[in-house]
């Protein structure tokens, strides 16, 4: 049976923590599309909103377990 879609913060691919490299993995999108689209979001909105909210969703994204944790 196929496991089920999981959100990581990869450990390769990611310039800060991996929080949008995480969202661009789990919804099929290019990493680099989702940083310009949450940067555009984070400026148009008030930059230290989107800031609070990068804070929150790395608190809450789990990192991707490496190939020796299962």
């Amino acid at each position: 049976m196929d496991e089920p879609k999981r959100l990581y913060r990869p450990r390769t691919g990611r310039m800060l923590s991996g929080v949008c490299a995480g969202l661009a993995n789990y919804f099929g999108m290019d990493p680099t599309l989702v940083r310009v689209i949450y940067a555009i979001l984070s400026v148009c909105t008030a930059i230290i909103t989107g800031a609070i909210i990068y804070v929150i969703l790395l608190l809450i994204i789990p990192e991707e377990p490496n190939r020796y944790q299962r």
